[in-house]
């Protein structure tokens, strides 16, 4: 598994650091989009397996459009469209439900499809308005390195010196220490790369370090709750040793808007 891990991960690393870097913008934000439509199919074939019924292949319609809309919003400088997107996914699902002759499970059916779109579509795609947006492509990097960091440091920390669970009957296998050992080497990846960045203060490295490595984890916990409860092990089989495309992205899906919220307000001033 391990190997399986380490062999996934070089490719990934080497297809990431392209495309944020190096590959033109519609690129990037083409790559975005093929992942949400992963991440999308995955979670609501997830819900289906709970025995949920779910408008699965509307649900992954409307919801890949969302980072092409916000791709192409971007390109014309137009203000953000995102609340009036979720207005517009709402009124289309609810429309859709009317034509059903059965009923039974239209509260179920309708707040479920809701959700996945705003879980994987919308909270992801703020990663395209992160590239597109003032010195894009090195904070992109600067994020994905720092969550993912917390990742493989809870792996290997809790791995080796795991004996407290964290939460057991969400996921029995991480525990406090990988949690600190995680945030540790957050920060300390953090700090690091503060060294490229000479136009912001330093402090913002530590904070940005234990904030999102608190935010990873809590993304991480998050989907181990939803495949629990669908009684799946991982959401996809698409990356040999990782998992599904769900799995690649959970930790991201709550570090990306609240980075991208960060440096607006503060690192971009």
């Amino acid at each position: 598994m391990l190997t399986k891990r380490l062999a996934t991960s070089t490719i990934l690393i080497s297809i990431i650091v392209w495309v944020i870097f190096f590959a033109p913008t519609w690129v990037y934000s083409s790559v975005v989009t093929l992942l949400i439509f992963g991440g999308l199919y995955e979670f609501f074939a997830m819900v289906r397996k709970k025995g949920i019924f779910v408008y699965r292949y509307t649900g992954v319609i409307l919801g890949t459009l969302v980072p092409i809309v916000i791709h192409w919003r971007f390109g014309r400088m137009l203000p953000d469209i995102e609340p009036f997107l979720i207005v517009i996914i709402a009124l289309l699902v609810f429309v859709i439900q009317f034509t059903m002759r059965d009923n039974s499970q239209a509260l179920a059916g309708v707040s479920v499809t809701i959700f996945g779109i705003f879980y994987v579509s919308l909270l992801f795609s703020y990663v395209i308005k992160l590239r597109l947006g003032p010195h894009g492509a090195v904070l992109v990097g600067y994020l994905i390195a720092v969550t993912k960091s917390c990742d493989i440091g809870a792996y290997l920390i809790g791995s080796a010196y795991g004996r407290h669970s964290l939460i057991p009957r969400i996921s029995p296998k991480k525990s406090v220490e990988g949690m600190v050992g995680g945030v540790a080497t957050s920060v300390a990846v953090s700090c690091a790369l503060g060294a490229f960045f000479s136009w912001i203060p330093f402090y913002h490295f530590p904070i940005l370090g234990v904030i999102l490595a608190l935010l990873g984890q809590t993304g991480d916990l998050s989907e181990s709750l939803i495949k629990r409860d669908c009684e799946v092990k991982d959401s996809g089989v698409v990356l040999p040793g990782l998992g599904g495309v769900l799995d690649l992205l959970d930790s991201l899906l709550f570090t990306v808007p609240i980075f991208y919220i960060y440096a607006k307000m503060v690192l971009l001033r």
